[in-house]
């Protein structure tokens, strides 16, 4: 399978909080909910189109339980069905069981155990949200494509996708496109290393 990351950001990089003001607090956060105004109905379709890519979820603990809670009870979604029915496992140290079927709870040594998942058969293998998750992941070298959508706000403050010190990432431009709402979709590819040059006469 292919481990494609889907985050959603704003413009100065955040992605901490974008469905609802108290979704994650944490660090004392308090601008949350930043992505739904924006939100359209190209947008929609264009998500459902690639949640039918996936064979599998692979959730951090936080998102992992917010999914839980909330998508058992949405059975008139158009995407229920696929969320409630896949396999789903999530990275955690410190979970003890996880109640949505199918789940599987990874600890331990999460990397070797997601590079066992991605030997498997199959289409997509899908991370939603989750960013420190992400963000191990692309240090390991395990991320095949990023599903970027970035709203057109500044929010100031909150945890990035994309953090100071974090590892670096060559990546290639597959697609991008705008929808009606002012949302900014890209989706690249990861490329074995970041390049480097140096601008002058003869570039």
């Amino acid at each position: 399978m292919r481990l494609v990351v889907q985050e959603f950001l704003t413009l100065d990089g955040v992605s901490q909080g974008p469905g609802s003001p108290d979704e994650d607090t944490s660090d004392g956060f308090t601008r949350g909910g930043w992505f739904v105004p924006h939100l359209d109905e190209e947008f929609e379709r264009l998500a459902g189109t690639w949640l039918g890519e996936a064979d599998a979820f692979l959730f951090g603990r936080r998102t992992y339980q917010n999914f839980a809670r909330d998508w058992p009870q949405m059975t008139d979604h158009p995407s229920a069905r696929i969320l409630n029915s896949l396999p789903k496992y999530v990275a955690s140290q410190s979970l003890p069981a996880a109640e949505w079927n199918p789940s599987t709870v990874l600890s331990g040594d999460v990397p070797a155990q997601v590079a066992d998942l991605k030997r498997r058969p199959g289409r997509e293998l899908q991370v939603h949200g989750s960013a420190r998750l992400a963000q191990s992941l692309l240090a390991s070298g395990l991320v095949d494509t990023w599903r970027l959508v970035i709203a057109p706000v500044v929010v100031g403050q909150g945890r990035r996708l994309f953090p100071d010190g974090g590892a670096p990432a060559g990546l290639r431009l597959v697609s991008h496109r705008t929808t009606p709402s002012g949302l900014s979709v890209h989706v690249f590819d990861s490329t074995a290393r970041v390049e480097y040059g140096t601008y002058g006469a003869d570039a």
